[in-house]
């Protein structure tokens, strides 16, 4: 079964608490932004970069709220892999199915609340296992997960 890779952020900072996916900002060494991402997926889930079979490069996603341009790639990982997360950072690992992020019944309206957002925020978005994944990572899948689905790359 196809699944993807999430984190629950701790609750430091503005994107505490949040399901997001592996990943940062580029330090002055990284010598692109794959790099970056290979880098930030072993500081985080402690996965060397040998261990990821890089399929493609996707197009960038510009975050609404804090002006940030992501650049995002797909990755083939043995599903034997034991992560190992960093846990400064990452509070809990997903990995839920493809087949249920696309899913258009488990969509909906959900109350999301942090340390930063205590007042709850009402987002269109997904339960993963009580987590609610919203905003720019759902973006992100919302482009991703169709071309998964539709056996785009040999995962």
């Amino acid at each position: 079964m196809l699944r993807i890779l999430l984190l629950v952020r701790t609750d430091r900072g503005i994107h505490g608490g949040q399901i997001g996916l592996p990943g940062g900002r580029p330090e002055p060494h990284d010598s692109d932004f794959l790099a970056t991402a290979l880098r930030e997926a072993e500081e985080e889930v402690g996965l060397p970069p040998d261990r990821v079979e890089v399929l493609a490069r996707l197009d960038p996603v510009e975050t609404r709220e804090t002006g940030f341009r992501v650049h995002p790639f797909v990755g083939r990982v043995p599903s034997t892999f034991a992560w190992k997360p960093q846990p400064t950072e990452v509070a809990r690992l997903l990995m839920p199915s493809v087949a249920m992020l696309g899913d258009p019944a488990r969509r909906g309206l959900h109350a999301f609340t942090s340390t930063y957002f205590s007042t709850p925020l009402e987002v269109e978005g997904i339960d993963v296992e009580g987590h609610v994944l919203w905003g720019m990572t759902l973006r992100m899948l919302d482009g991703l997960v169709p071309r998964l689905l539709a056996g785009e790359w040999d995962v």
